[in-house]
């Protein structure tokens, strides 16, 4: 969805830049920044943590993370070879061939030649934060961000932290689903961002064990099982399987219900066997770790696109602009493409005496893509859950994407187009193709 060359000028544009948040969406914001500024300071409530251990600030962390191929593109745009490093120190580059996905235990077609990224996210993020921290004008403070300064012509002049002030000619907001910068921007007397919630209600519960074979060796690597409503108890609505370093797999059941789907070993186990073949293969091996669960209430996002009274020297990144469910695996992806938007945006010029429009509508299309996708899926299932009726213009949708689900268990040719889009490397718009409607159609046999 967006190039994957370095870009061929990078103008240097500020002295001070002041990235909020020390996360992959605000590390990556940081690298491109290093292009454009003398100095650029990150601000991060945890001490940095480079050794690959999970952080009290993401607490989604011990759950199944891999990094797509449109994700996967921009991080090796920015930091090249850090793909080859993952792979040295434990991650595994599964190829199309080590990829499953079901649809109630169905296997997928397999098209394409997509690779994913496997590790655990304190892993994945550990060799983005010390490829970013070795920058020599890269440097972090340790600290809670508790406010934005304002020059006398109403722009971004820097960020207050605890009692210190760090002056800045251009701030990033990283800090996640929970930003507080609709709150600092109402103070101030400007737009607060419309917030967007979509209920989801999910419960994860994560377990890790030992995994006695290469990731090399294995049939398959990674696997995702989407599961219809009220198909198995506790209303699981998805499972995944992931070959992660130290010899692990991490195994992560998605439900809906209030509370997880299972709370104990045995229990977990039991769900699992009833998963396809590589649940039962991942879960016998011995426990490295205890049940983990996560509740996440909603999905989100914020609309600074359409803000007319904005600050300049001001932009938004990562889950404070959009948060999704984190089963899609779009997080780590959507912070990747944000990076190159601001790439993009500050690459050609920009008045940064006004507030970044450009930016945000060249963000829009990525969070836009992004929520199509996961809301979407996540409003279908909401609403057969509870026997919500959808509009006709969004149930005639909802039957178009079961049609494409439907064609991608026998046709490789439409899982290819269709897994381009769910990896973030095409637009959805790619599939309202009529051509590959009529495919679709045709291999359903709809007329």
């Amino acid at each position: 969805m967006i190039r994957t060359e370095l870009p061929a000028r990078t103008p240097k544009l500020f002295g001070t830049a002041c990235v909020l948040g020390g996360s992959i969406a605000g590390l990556l914001a940081a690298r491109v920044l290093a292009d454009h500024a003398r100095e650029v300071v990150i601000v991060e409530r945890d001490e940095p943590e480079t050794t690959g251990r999970p952080r009290a600030g993401v607490p989604q962390d011990r759950h199944g993370h891999a990094l797509l191929p449109g994700g996967l593109k921009q991080l090796e745009r920015w930091l090249p070879g850090v793909v080859d490093e993952a792979q040295t120190l434990g991650g595994h580059l599964a190829p199309l061939g080590q990829q499953g996905v079901y649809y109630d235990g169905r296997p997928r077609a397999q098209g394409g030649d997509a690779k994913l990224l496997l590790g655990s996210r304190p892993f994945l993020e550990a060799r983005v934060r010390n490829r970013v921290l070795a920058l020599p004008n890269v440097s972090t403070v340790t600290g809670l961000a508790t406010g934005l300064v304002y020059t006398d012509d109403g722009r971004v002049g820097g960020v207050q932290v605890g009692s210190a002030t760090v002056s800045a000619d251009f701030v990033v907001d990283a800090m996640g689903r929970a930003s507080r910068l609709s709150s600092w921007l109402e103070q101030a007397g400007y737009q607060r961002p419309v917030l967007e919630r979509m209920p989801t209600g999910i419960h994860y519960v994560t377990g890790l064990f030992e995994r006695t074979k290469s990731a090399d060796s294995l049939e398959e690597a990674c696997v995702l099982d989407l599961i219809s409503p009220r198909a198995m108890p506790f209303d699981l609505t998805v499972a995944s399987v992931n070959v992660i370093e130290d010899n692990q797999w991490l195994v992560m059941l998605m439900s809906y219900e209030e509370q997880p789907a299972a709370r104990s070993l045995d229990a977990f186990r039991a769900v699992c066997n009833d998963l396809p073949p590589i649940f039962r293969q991942a879960t016998s091996g011995v426990p490295t770790h205890g049940l983990e669960t996560y509740h996440q209430a909603d999905s989100r996002r914020r609309d600074f696109a359409g803000l007319t009274h904005f600050p300049a020297g001001l932009v938004a990144v990562g889950d404070a602009v959009a948060s999704f469910n984190p089963i899609y695996g779009q997080g780590i992806s959507s912070a990747a493409l944000h990076a190159s938007c601001l790439s993009e945006y500050l690459t050609t010029d920009p008045d940064l005496t006004s507030p970044a429009t450009d930016f945000f509508a060249l963000q829009q299309v990525i969070t836009d893509a992004a929520w199509t996708l996961s809301a979407g899926a996540d409003a279908a299932r909401h609403d057969a859950i509870t026997g919500t009726k959808a509009s006709a213009e969004v149930e005639q949708q909802r039957s178009a994407m079961n049609q494409i689900i439907q064609a991608t268990l026998t046709d490789p040719t439409i899982t290819e187009v269709f897994a381009a889009v769910t990896f973030m490397d095409a637009h959805p718009a790619t599939l309202a193709d009529p051509t590959f409607l009529d495919r679709v159609r045709t291999c359903v046999g709809v007329s």
